[in-house]
């Protein structure tokens, strides 16, 4: 019997040998499935669908009203269909035992902050999206949107906002024209937010404004490089566009103050005096930074004890005293501007169990006196901590 060829045995089992061409995801279908992903990940993180409901959280509300616009597009489903890891686009009882009940009266707000009308028959069909060649004959409108290439940067940027958001510690406001577009601000524009992560140099455009290029990056993992004018715009017609405001842990230090108000606590900074190897070739720029509402000596009274505090003695290098503050909004607020340099270490209590202590970073003292001057000034947000470099840089210096 000759031998056969593996075309011929393919054939006896009905199989086509050529490969299929693979089809290249559009813009369009880029975003749906980045949205959609988005969605996944709350699945992941809360064990449940986003709910409708005015007593959920915006993002939540977003999510839902998204999800439910997916489902009832045949071609989104489609799309998504490799990628429903959950089963979220049947219209039944939604996995992992709950259901969604949209309320109505929020949905038309949230379609509306997502492009959508209530009775649109596309997804896609974005109310403020213009064709491609009118929005070629005005340039100064929105660019379009590409995936950003280093989002691992700025993912921690928006889930920090979102946290802040649930704490209060940020509120999200309608926006007006009179409102400011810098470098370092988020919003929240057809429904995705969007930070600001580099504006450039300020210009007279052709109508005699103010502008400035900016390059946008939004929670899905896209990025643009648009004009201010353009962001502002897009902000201003959109009903449901938002601005979230910078955090607030309180309203001054107690150095600014002239009389009055309360003291609820104290920034502190201490230094230790560990013998573990990466501490002991690093004290100067090894600070652990808290905020507690007690007597400092207290707090560390017992630090050789508590993996907390590296097993060891510390040494308070810094105080500064508070008037007014949520203490645990600042701390949190603190700690993450200086996430960057948060120090990597495991430490073994008294009973052998190993530890990871969170409130240590590489920093040096002097960028925590500054970090504490920008936020008395509520300029923190416009700078980030750069720990290769051991400094705080403008945001828009780091395009």
């Amino acid at each position: 019997m000759p031998d056969r060829s593996d075309l011929d045995i393919l054939a006896d089992l009905g199989l086509d040998p050529v490969e299929k061409k693979k089809t290249a995801t559009s813009p369009r279908e880029a975003r749906i499935i980045a949205g959609f992903e988005d969605i996944q990940k709350f699945v992941q993180e809360h064990g449940r669908v986003p709910q409708h409901g005015a007593e959920r959280d915006i993002f939540e509300r977003l999510y839902a009203v998204r999800l439910d616009r997916l489902r009832d597009q045949t071609e989104c489903k489609g799309l998504l269909a490799d990628f429903d890891t959950y089963g979220l686009l049947s219209n039944v009882p939604d996995a992992l035992g709950t259901t969604t009940e949209p309320a109505q009266l929020d949905d038309d707000a949230l379609l509306a902050s997502l492009g959508v009308s209530s009775d649109a028959s596309n997804l896609t069909d974005l109310k403020h999206v213009r064709p491609y060649a009118e929005r070629r004959a005005t340039p100064e409108d929105i660019a379009s949107r590409q995936p950003c290439e280093d989002f691992d940067r700025f993912a921690p940027l928006f889930d920090a906002v979102r946290g802040d958001i649930k704490s209060g510690a940020r509120q999200t406001l309608r926006f007006e024209r009179k409102s400011e577009i810098e470098a370092g601000r988020f919003f929240i524009v057809d429904g995705l937010t969007a930070y600001v992560a580099h504006a450039g140099d300020p210009f007279t455009n052709e109508s005699g404004n103010r502008d400035s290029r900016l390059r946008v990056i939004f929670d899905n993992g896209t990025e643009s490089n648009l004009l201010a004018r353009s962001l502002q715009k897009a902000l201003t017609q959109d009903p449901a566009g938002r601005r979230i405001t910078d955090p607030d842990a309180g309203p001054l230090f107690k150095n600014s103050v002239e009389g009055g108000g309360t003291e609820t606590g104290t920034i502190y900074v201490l230094r230790s005096q560990s013998d573990h190897p990466t501490v002991a070739a690093n004290r100067e720029v090894i600070h652990k930074i808290g905020v507690t509402g007690g007597q400092i000596a207290r707090r560390f009274a017992n630090a050789a004890k508590e993996p907390t505090f590296l097993m060891a003695e510390v040494e308070l290098v810094a105080k500064f005293e508070l008037i007014d503050i949520n203490r645990v909004a600042l701390e949190n607020l603190l700690h993450r501007f200086f996430a960057p340099g948060r120090l990597d270490i495991t430490i073994q209590d008294r009973f052998g169990t190993p530890v990871h202590p969170r409130e240590w970073f590489i920093v040096p003292l002097e960028v925590v006196h500054e970090a504490v001057e920008r936020l008395q000034e509520k300029s923190l947000h416009c700078y980030e901590y750069r720990p290769e470099l051991g400094k705080l840089m403008r945001r828009q210096e780091t395009s």
